[in-house]
């Protein structure tokens, strides 16, 4: 990290509300949790009076199964977005150049500036098909943030192959691909791959994710990394939960439903961006964003103000929650 950005890089602002009495839709995290995850977290009470095993087999083997790679390529991170700052930090230097989609999560450029790099924006819906050479990495969220669009694996496979051609790294950040049925990256030659426990699993205080990796970016992220880079209770919860194949099944069925009962109403008053994520993105037109902001937050809701992500002027986004949640979304925001 450049000590020189770091005094000019600025925090970015971020979805989520600790505020018990409103009904979040900040944040786009699951509803429910897997079954039998509070008696993992009480059993690993114990264990965590120890020093963890800093290979972390058990989580590594069970991101591995997760995600369909070698165990040997997971590299346990404290969430996805430790994997991200990890993956950047190992490949992009001071003065480099990054590909960066936009609109996408704000996160990207600022750890990019944290390097004394220069973030290169492209259009999401173009990122794939952008010249990689000249920049020392390239980045790509499926589904994007805040849009909700995944991209076509063979097309991302494509992307992956010019990329290596050109010599640039590619970071995918696949923390809403557990929602979809899509394949991972995890394992692709000239790839790092970033996964989170936060979503899908509905655990944002946990703070567990993993990079998947190979060859030399592998061998970065694996001497980068911090000893003892997981606590005991989440590198055991994460295991329990990587292994709820029925949990994600029935999650990505009900996200999937939800959605579209969603879109299908909200579309009557806004424009909906097309979404495989469990959000949705609100081209709200020529109505003021702090006005819907503040008519949902009178009514108890948190909606994220789309307007932090590059680009977008006139949105709001909302997470797809659980059937009753969406209720009360759909009278704030169009019976309202």
């Amino acid at each position: 990290m450049d000590p020189d950005a770091v005094r000019e890089v600025d925090r970015v602002p971020h979805g989520g509300s600790d505020e018990r009495d409103v009904l979040d839709f900040s944040a786009n995290t699951n509803t429910e949790i897997p079954p039998g995850v509070e008696a993992v977290y009480r059993e690993a009470f114990h264990a965590s009076r120890r020093y963890p095993n800093d290979d972390y087999p058990v989580f590594r083997d069970a991101a591995a199964a997760y995600v369909g790679c070698d165990a040997g390529q997971v590299v346990p991170t404290p969430g996805g977005l430790a994997a991200i700052r990890l993956a950047i930090e190992t490949t992009v230097e001071a003065g480099d150049s990054v590909l960066v989609p936009t609109p996408s999560f704000g996160e990207y450029a600022r750890e990019i500036e944290l390097q004394g790099a220069d973030p290169a924006f492209v259009s999401h819906d173009r990122v794939l098909d952008a010249d990689p050479a000249g920049h020392a990495l390239a980045i790509v969220c499926t589904p994007n943030n805040p849009t909700g669009e995944a991209y076509d694996p063979d097309q991302l496979r494509a992307f992956a192959a010019r990329c290596r051609d050109a010599d640039t790294r590619l970071l995918v950040d696949e923390a809403f691909l557990g929602f979809t049925d899509i394949p991972s990256l995890a394992g692709e030659a000239g790839v790092i791959v970033a996964r989170s426990l936060t979503k899908l699993f509905g655990l944002p205080g946990l703070r567990a994710g993993f990079a998947v990796a190979t060859g030399p970016e592998l061998d970065a992220l694996k001497t980068a990394r911090r000893a003892w880079n997981l606590g005991t209770p989440a590198a055991s919860v994460g295991a329990h939960c990587l292994r709820a194949e029925e949990f994600v099944v029935e999650t990505r069925q009900r996200i999937e439903g939800e959605r579209e009962r969603l879109r299908e109403a909200l579309s009557t008053r806004y424009d909906i961006h097309p979404s495989d994520a469990p959000f949705l993105l609100l081209d709200i037109g020529d109505r003021d964003v702090d006005d819907l902001l503040a008519h949902a937050r009178q009514h108890g809701l948190a909606l994220r103000d789309a307007r932090t992500f590059r680009g977008l002027d006139s949105h709001v986004r909302v997470a797809v929650k659980d059937s009753e949640a969406n209720d009360r979304l759909l009278e704030v925001l169009v019976d309202g």
